[in-house]
């Protein structure tokens, strides 16, 4: 693959370009963007090689990754398999995958299309935000990978081994369901315990100055971009509102025992919630 177009210059699409700049996996990398702000970036910082339109840069590529909200994946996704040619991969790195595999289920190309997401990320966006040990010692998982070629899948999974990711594969939607409740969620707790401070807690300045790091760590996934996470919390809706409701559940638990100031409950359910570290640590 000796030309990669990247479609997407913010925090995943920029730190993926930089970590195969730095294991020397491609000779050129292209970058697409419709902001050009994010060009201009992404030239500066050395992330790509060089900005072009679409479909000059399909023209020249091996490889095409898809690093943009799942709904621009949906759409531009089948308008790509239909202009490449037969020897170009394409993958996309979207948060979520069964909505992306039923669009181009019977695409002619869809054995070139391979699903993965790389499990990694960090509240900031933009160029400015890549850096090209982001991936390093996460997971990639591969979806729905008897769809595509097992040649595309090969050379699929061992770029990201390259960049050391430990590849999974699954199919599309047991993905969606799993990340539903070890990704979405998170999301969407931060994002609402964010609100209820800003909500509930008028004086600013108490909110800087008595904000520790619990409430730091908590909340930081509540600066990510909307843009990103408004169509992943729509396209994982399903399996969101199941995600919630168990979550929901859990929180009239603890409030039922703090309402009535039960020590004993209480503690051994915060004792039995330490488990997650045995599983966190392996």
């Amino acid at each position: 693959m000796k030309t990669i177009s990247i479609i997407g210059l913010g925090l995943i699409g920029g730190s993926f370009a930089l970590a195969l700049k730095k294991v020397g996996i491609a000779e050129k990398i292209i970058g697409v963007d419709k902001n050009v702000q994010h060009q201009i970036e992404a030239i500066e910082l050395g992330i790509v090689d060089e900005v072009a339109e679409l479909d000059k840069a399909l023209s020249q590529s091996d490889l095409v990754v898809l690093a943009i909200p799942i709904n621009s994946i949906q759409k531009v996704l089948p308008e790509i398999l239909d202009q490449i040619n037969d020897k170009t991969i394409v993958m996309d790195m979207g948060s979520t995958k069964a909505g992306i595999c039923k669009k181009v289920l019977h695409h002619p190309k869809r054995k070139q299309f391979v699903a993965t997401h790389p499990i990694a990320g960090t509240e900031n966006s933009g160029p400015k935000a890549a850096f090209p040990e982001l991936f390093l010692n996460k997971v990639a998982i591969l979806c729905d990978v008897e769809e595509s070629e097992k040649e595309a899948v090969k050379k699929v999974r061992k770029m990201y081994q390259s960049l050391w990711m430990n590849v999974k594969t699954m199919t599309s939607e047991a993905h969606d369901a799993h990340i539903a409740y070890v990704s979405h969620l998170s999301h969407i707790t931060s994002f609402a315990l964010g609100q209820t401070v800003l909500e509930e807690e008028k004086n600013e300045e108490a909110i800087f100055d008595m904000a520790g790091s619990g409430f730091e760590s908590t909340v930081r996934l509540a600066k990510s971009s909307p843009e990103m996470w408004t169509p992943i919390l729509i396209q994982n809706r399903e399996n969101l509102l199941d995600a919630i409701d168990a979550y929901q559940t859990q929180i009239s638990k603890i409030r039922k025992m703090i309402e009535e100031k039960n020590t004993e409950d209480i503690h051994q359910y915060l004792k039995n919630t330490n488990d997650i570290r045995r599983i966190l640590n392996k």
